[in-house]
């Protein structure tokens, strides 16, 4: 039987909080081993605001896998080659931004899962089985199973159609974007606005409902985090290597320039 471990899909099934780090500046392998030993379970490769090549998102996810940490990418759209290649370069779940609606969240399904699930098409050995030959049925078994496949809620449209798109076969997790949210709200950087915490209420019940998990992103200050956690969030994108970085830097700035 082919095994194929995935730590944050793990947490999410055993009910825990699954926190994932955001990879805007990283550009080197060792990223995935330093995120682990800072306690995280998932890495946010972001091919959508960032100019990182599908080479270099490849390269950090089979890293990533030896390290003991799951590499996540996000897709820049929702043409098939964006999630394909990086499923077949190593990643073990695609995050899909700026889902509307259970139509859009079915494509995806048919792009990222093979058959019977979806339509994705197979290739010959990857970096998730340890580049080992296995019969193709199993492979695709397995690999549907370890691979998670995001969508990402970011527009009221999106919350109002939370129950439909949870309801699709084949997507594991529904991921709150906060922060266009509230900009597709017409209340930007109001992440503790009450409409916010009924989105989240709304998006938390769809998932329940379908048995999926509920994601937060773009709210970093932990205590409005809490909130979020409390209503249900478990999907955890807790930050990214470019804030961690400026937040040392000027911090270490500020206490040396105080030396003088």
């Amino acid at each position: 039987m082919i095994q194929i471990t995935n730590h944050a899909k793990q947490r999410l099934e055993a009910g825990e909080l699954s926190l994932g780090v955001g990879l805007r500046q990283a550009r080197s392998v060792d990223i995935g081993k330093a995120m682990k030993t800072a306690g995280y379970d998932w890495l946010f490769i972001d091919m959508e605001h960032n100019t990182m090549d599908v080479d270099m998102a490849c390269q950090i996810s089979v890293a990533a896998q030896d390290a003991g940490i799951t590499p996540i990418v996000r897709v820049p759209g929702f043409e098939h080659h964006h999630a394909t290649r990086v499923l077949d370069g190593g990643a073990l779940g695609i995050v899909v931004p700026h889902v509307d609606d259970a139509a859009t969240a079915a494509r995806m399904v048919s792009n990222c899962r093979y058959p019977p699930v979806g339509h994705r098409s197979m290739t010959g050995a990857l970096a998730q089985l340890d580049f080992q030959s296995h019969p193709f049925g199993e492979v695709a078994e397995a690999v549907n199973a370890a691979t998670l496949l995001v969508v990402m809620i970011e527009t009221p449209l999106a919350v109002q159609n939370a129950d439909a798109i949870a309801a699709v076969p084949g997507v594991d997790a529904l991921l709150i974007g906060t922060n266009d949210l509230c900009m597709e709200m017409g209340i930007p950087g109001q992440f503790d606005d009450d409409r916010v915490a009924d989105a989240y209420r709304a998006v938390v019940a769809a998932c329940q409902a379908h048995g999926k998990h509920a994601g937060m992103g773009g709210v970093y200050d932990p205590g409005l985090m809490q909130r979020y956690i409390e209503i249900g969030a478990r999907f955890i994108l807790s930050g990214s290597d470019f804030a961690f970085m400026m937040a040392g830097a000027r911090q270490q700035a500020a206490a040396v320039r105080g030396l003088g």
